[in-house]
């Protein structure tokens, strides 16, 4: 793709909606006017799915390049953060908000990118796969056979275990274990950390262990079960150097996926568009045109 250099960002806009009693926090970016463009068809807007321990602040850099829609899941960032007993930190749980997100942003159809936990979401296009024009998913929990959770994962799905870890989870703390996520040697940017952190706090961090807790292997697997259903042309884009997620599954979405192609992008970690800004160039162009590198 070329880029045009001299292209201003979009303004990115803050919005919240009413899904199911709950506050829905969500960025919004107009479509810049030097993006990518097919010949053929205006492509769908997109919706962004952010994982753990993060936000909507996650997808920022790819709004400026294509506008859309980037939610705070209940739980995150600034949406409604409720009690386990009014709301299902599950798979399930996110799929009866995120069913009814796309009527109340205005969505018809819609192309859908997830990274990490924001990979449950695909449990929910599983189950509306004609609303769905294009997928990305970036190093994203598996709704698969096989998986098994991260030493760290292993931990949080421990009663009282995981509770003490995050309470000594500091900021300092943070970073020092978010460190092994990054392929570029050094820690992770200052921005990204201060990012999540700010709205990292105990309502956030029980919603981690609920969710983690409730998921296990065979509960990934059965929410993946329908991905076959998803006939949209998807790109799986995968870090090389993820310490969590095994590049092996970048191939078994693609392969779950009727129209699935996957790219492991050597020399990327977790949040693989950090170490290599490249990706997000690509992204952008596979949503806009159908373009694949």
């Amino acid at each position: 793709m070329n880029s045009d250099d001299t292209t201003e960002p979009p303004q990115i806009t803050e919005h919240e909606v009413e899904i199911n009693g709950l506050k829905v926090f969500y960025r919004e970016a107009v479509r810049p006017s030097g993006a990518p463009a097919s010949p053929d068809a205006e492509a769908a807007p997109v919706l962004y799915i952010h994982g753990v321990p993060t936000h909507s602040g996650d997808w920022i850099p790819f709004l400026e390049k294509s506008g859309g829609f980037a939610i705070d899941l209940p739980g995150f960032g600034r949406s409604s953060k409720p009690s386990p007993s009014d709301f299902s930190y599950s798979i399930t749980g996110y799929d009866e908000v995120l069913r009814k997100l796309p009527d109340a942003l205005g969505l018809d159809s819609f192309s859908l990118v997830v990274h990490d936990w924001g990979g449950l979401a695909l449990y929910t296009a599983s189950q509306m796969p004609d609303r769905i024009e294009r997928l990305v998913i970036i190093n994203s929990v598996p709704l698969l056979p096989g998986y098994r959770w991260h030493r760290i994962a292993r931990l949080w799905r421990t009663p009282v275990v995981g509770e003490l870890g995050m309470g000594f989870t500091t900021k300092f703390v943070a970073k020092r274990l978010l460190r092994e996520a990054n392929a570029t040697p050094g820690p992770m940017p200052d921005a990204f950390v201060d990012m999540f952190w700010k709205q990292f706090n105990f309502e956030t961090q029980r919603a981690i262990l609920k969710l983690y807790r409730h998921a296990d292997p065979d509960v990934l697997t059965n929410a993946g079960a329908d991905l076959g259903l998803i006939t949209a042309p998807a790109l799986v884009i995968w870090g090389a150097q993820d310490p969590y997620l095994p590049t092996s599954f970048a191939h078994a979405y693609a392969d779950a996926l009727p129209n699935g192609t996957a790219r492991v992008v050597e020399g990327a970690g977790h949040w693989a568009w950090i170490d290599k800004p490249e990706i997000l160039d690509e992204v952008t162009d596979f949503l806009l045109t159908g373009n694949t590198a």
